[in-house]
């Protein structure tokens, strides 16, 4: 059975079988007994226990499993098991534990399946994708302790038997399925009440309905209640008794009615979620006998804290939970002020709500004892007075939320101080005064709202330095002045609103250099010129409102290109000259254009057609005949006369020409003057970025082709040898992974490669960009891509090639998102006798291997070392020199910690999301495969070299990982 069960195993990254299974020629039966996870009982030296959990295998369960007669536990969980579990199993009568949670296991649990465990106490399929109906047979199994189906696909009715003839249940776990209750009220069976040694009741997330059996509130044994998210009615009862209660999830029901004083005689509750019910009267100030109190969530009831002497009494009884970390309050009629006591409570408080709550007074200075405050929300409430300047205490603040009080005077320049804040919101407020221009100082802040307050200063300068700020509104103030040039320079924008102020002058060009804006409203202010051309540029562009301004000259064409585009307002400006019809236009009313100068075009946009008139045609063949064409006619007459004297000196001097470095025969000459052109001089707007010898410039050749052209920098000591090194290199190889030379130009003080052009920019703007992503199948890809690069540098040609700088700048994506790997201006050629050779290149630090640090050893597997780096920093998105690696910790330390059961707090946060949480087969597939990729990375990055994987088995295993993703996710490839 086990040598069955083994050559079922399609996937074990860790070759846990080949190197943990194997038969002995003399002994069979005592070789097993011998094997890692395999326990034989000492009576019959029968396999007695199989324990295979967390080791990332992959593969189905065969039948021969049931041979394995003395079974008392079996533990696959925390793999990826997939397929049906073979009928076979139902029918081991010894077994007493079943773990095979956290896989992929899919069918339904037959009905009969419980005939034969006579001793079974735990049975956990959790996790998995098993649908069909409640299994109701398993009432039959008296024994059971522990029942876990939650997270699958079940339905049916809960059977009411359950609770009767399981008298020894501990624990019953439900959660996620669609379970109905009781037929036909949907209800929670009172009888469950009898189970007096549950301790775990989890029937979350299902479709239950009715009341909650009162004798569940004095069952003293019991840990956890968890039964949010469905539609249970009803009130608890004035008396409950839970002295063991540690979580209690009631959140998300219809349930109505006071909360019992009595509720905190769950003296070691530690979260108690009661949020989203129906709940009212006066909240309970006996919370602060639950001193083990972490969260506490109360919001969105009608719960009132009555009179200021009542509220203090509640504030200050919470003061006892030292541990509090989550206090939710929001969005019930609380009333009354926040004493300055809430200063009082635990300074483990994390996150404060109290938004919608018909708060009044004004916000207490004792928030500012409260140092490790993440979040405070106050918003839309009653707060009046200012801004206290003690919030600038809170140095771990990330979200700070005013909006929609009466709060007056102004922005306190110590808010300038919380170095981590993220999002600062203050609209609809009375505020006064000057935006700060230390606002400039918080790097970290994304989103930033002060709409509808009464500010009258400029907009500082230096606010427009924040480049990786997402929304900005400042709109419906008395803002003054004009926007720089620089307001580009906020790349990762998404959001910008100034409507309703008083800003003037010419709106700004580069503002189409903001290629994430989604929406831009700069309406009702003094803005006059024209609509930049460069607004064509905004591919995201889903709203764009101009109205009410002093915006002259025609509505640019190249607003066409615009798919996105929703919204458009240009109403009441002085615009003239005809209406695009192209793109977007096709979709826009005539509302969009009114009160302009002299718009024309289509009649169901209420302007008048757009007329060609003969006199003005006359006029402009007089203007082209009497000054354009003799101005024509001189500059080709000193253009020629320069070209002459360009040959003359030509003759007298033998100056290299430029040539193909490259020396192929397929690659056509480049001129210097070409590139100049194609690149509009070199000039900034081109620029795609800059490496240590080199600027990298897009270029749009005469025949329409776009390309990249790398421009070496000859001041520079290295420069010349990069851009011979970078020559040599790529005239011997040619891959689809490689990124590939269109050509070169060579003169003697100018050196450039002109190479294909990657639309999708580097791995480096995908990673750390705001506003792009990437998903799991896209990263797995990615690294497939790169591997098959290396794999053919090191082993596909005559001379090894070692490109000494593996980083995220240097993979490179075309518009398929296919990876191509650049930059061997430092890449070293082995001569093929000695592996390894010693060199002074200067590799990035944080990817280059110890040995290339220390000794100036390159190698192959260095490489391979830079490749392990590059995938825990593409899966975790954060960099090796990240200022948290300090000291002893380093990304390889930091994800070697994490594996193989903690991965998801490593992981970027966008690949297992919540959503994949609610999802649990994805959830589980995504974080074995992740778990996989880990660990290939270690193994890529080991400290001694001799002990890394070769790229070649790198490549395999991905593919390997990619094809378990790939089914069990039912993607195609």
């Amino acid at each position: 059975a086990l040598v069955q069960l083994k050559a079922r195993i399609s996937l074990d990254p860790h070759n846990f079988f080949a190197n943990n299974w194997n038969l002995s020629p003399t002994n069979t039966s005592a070789s097993v007994c011998n094997w890692v996870g395999v326990t034989c009982s000492i009576r019959h030296g029968r396999v007695a226990a199989l324990s295979l959990p967390n080791l990332s295998l992959g593969g189905t369960l065969p039948p021969h499993v049931g041979n394995l007669s003395f079974l008392v536990s079996l533990n696959i969980s925390g793999n990826s098991f997939y397929d049906t579990l073979p009928n076979e199993l139902w029918h081991m009568r010894r077994l007493k534990i079943i773990d095979f949670s956290s896989n992929s296991l899919s069918g339904s649990l037959p009905g009969d399946m419980c005939n034969s465990f006579t001793q079974l106490e735990s049975f956990d399929v959790s996790s998995n994708k098993i649908t069909g109906e409640f299994p109701s047979a398993i009432v039959n199994i008296s024994s059971l302790k522990s029942i876990r189906l939650d997270n699958n696909s079940l339905s049916g009715s809960f059977p009411t038997d359950l609770c009767t003839r399981l008298p020894s249940l501990v624990q019953l776990r439900l959660l996620g399925n669609n379970i109905t209750g009781r037929i036909p009220n949907r209800e929670i069976p009172n009888e469950i009440g009898n189970l007096h040694n549950l301790k775990i009741l989890d029937l979350g997330g299902n479709n239950i309905a009715g009341l909650i059996p009162s004798m569940i509130f004095n069952n003293s044994n019991m840990v956890a209640i968890l039964l949010y998210g469905n539609h249970l009615s009803g009130h608890l009862p004035s008396s409950i008794y839970l002295p063991n209660l540690e979580n209690l999830f009631l959140w998300k029901n219809n349930l109505s009615g006071i909360i019992p004083d009595s509720i905190c005689n769950a003296s070691e509750a530690t979260i108690l979620e009661l949020s989203s019910n129906l709940f009212s009267g006066l909240v309970p100030n006996t919370f602060g006998n639950c001193r083990q109190l972490q969260i506490l969530s109360l919001g969105d009831n009608q719960l009132t804290t009555g009179s200021s002497a009542q509220g203090q009494i509640f504030y200050s009884s919470l003061a006892k939970c030292r541990y509090l970390r989550v206090l939710v309050l929001d969005t019930n009629p609380l009333k009354g002020v926040i004493p300055n006591s809430i200063g009082n409570l635990s300074t483990s408080l994390e996150n404060f709500y109290a938004g919608s709550s018909q708060l009044s007074g004004g916000i207490p200075v004792g928030f500012g004892n409260l140092s490790n405050l993440l979040v405070l929300s106050l918003v839309n409430n009653e707060l009046a007075g200012a801004i206290p300047t003690v919030l600038g205490k809170l140095q771990k603040l990330q979200g700070l939320d005013l909006n929609s009080n009466k709060l007056k005077g102004f922005i306190p320049t110590d808010l300038c101080k919380l170095e981590k804040l993220n999002t600062l919101l203050s609209n609809n407020n009375a505020l006064q005064g000057q935006i700060p221009t230390c606002l400039a100082n918080l790097t970290s802040l994304r989103h930033l709202d002060f709409r509808s307050n009464s500010l009258n200063s400029t907009i500082p300068s230096t606010f427009w330095s924040l480049k990786y700020i997402l929304a900005v509104d400042f709109s419906l103030n008395s803002l003054s002045g004009s926007l720089p040039l620089n307001i580009g320079n906020l790349e990762a924008l998404g959001g910008l609103n100034l409507t309703g102020n008083q800003l003037s002058g010419y709106i700004p060009s580069s503002i189409g250099n903001l290629k994430n804006l989604d929406w831009l409203a700069l309406a009702r202010n003094a803005f006059q010129g024209p609509i930049p051309q460069s607004f064509g540029s905004l591919i995201s562009l889903q709203s764009l409102d101009l109205s009410g301004n002093n915006i002259s000259g025609e509505i640019p064409k190249s607003l066409e290109k615009l798919s996105r585009l929703v919204d458009f307002n240009v109403s009441f400006n002085g615009l003239e000259g005809e209406i695009p019809s192209g793109g977007p236009f096709v979709n826009f009313t005539a509302d969009s254009f009114k009160q302009n100068y002299a718009l024309c075009g289509s009649s169901r946009l209420q302007v008048p057609p757009c007329k060609t008139s003969s006199t003005h045609k006359s006029k402009a063949t007089k203007i082209v005949l009497r000054y354009i064409l003799p101005a024509i006619a001189t500059t080709m007459v000193v253009v020629a006369l320069f070209i002459i004297l360009i040959r003359r000196r030509k003759r007298n001097k033998s100056l290299p020409e430029e040539n193909n470095s490259l020396n192929l025969a397929t690659l056509s000459r480049i001129s210097y003057h070409e590139l100049q052109q194609a690149t509009n001089g070199f000039g900034e707007s081109n620029l795609l970025g800059s490496g240590s010898f080199d600027n990298v410039y897009k270029a749009t050749l005469a025949n329409g082709v776009s390309v990249a052209v790398k421009v070496f920098n000859l001041q520079e000591d290295r420069a010349l040898k990069s851009f011979d090194t970078e020559c040599e290199v790529m005239r011997r190889i040619r891959h689809r992974n490689l990124i590939k030379i269109v050509s070169s130009c060579s003169n003697p003080g100018f050196k450039a490669l002109i190479m294909q052009y990657m639309p999708q920019g580097s791995l480096e703007k995908w990673l750390y960009s705001h506003n792009y992503s990437l998903t799991i199948r896209q990263r797995l890809d990615i690294m497939i891509d790169v591997a098959s690069a290396l794999e053919y540098l090191h082993h596909g040609y005559s001379t090894p090639i070692i490109h000494c700088d593996l980083k995220p700048n240097n993979v490179l994506l075309d518009d398929d998102m296919v990876a191509h790997l650049g930059d061997f201006g430092i890449a070293k050629l082995l001569d093929g006798v000695d592996p390894v050779t010693q060199t002074m290149t200067l590799a990035t630090i944080g990817y280059m291997a110890p040995e290339y640090g220390s000794e100036g050893i390159v190698s192959i597997s260095g490489d391979v070392y830079s490749f392990g780096i590059l995938m825990m920093e593409t899966f975790t998105r954060r960099k090796p020199t990240n200022e948290m690696f300090t000291g002893e910790m380093s990304l390889k330390q930091w994800v070697a910690e994490s594996l193989p059961g903690a991965v998801t707090e490593v992981v970027d946060a966008n690949l297992l999301s919540r959503e994949d949480e609610e999802d649990a087969d994805d959830f589980a597939t995504k974080k074995t495969c992740i778990s996989y990729i880990m660990s290939l990375a270690l193994k890529c990055s080991a400290e001694i070299p001799e002990e890394r994987i070769n790229v070649k088995d790198a490549l395999a295993d991905l593919k390997k990982i990619k094809k378990i993703l790939t089914q069990a996710l039912h993607l195609t490839k």
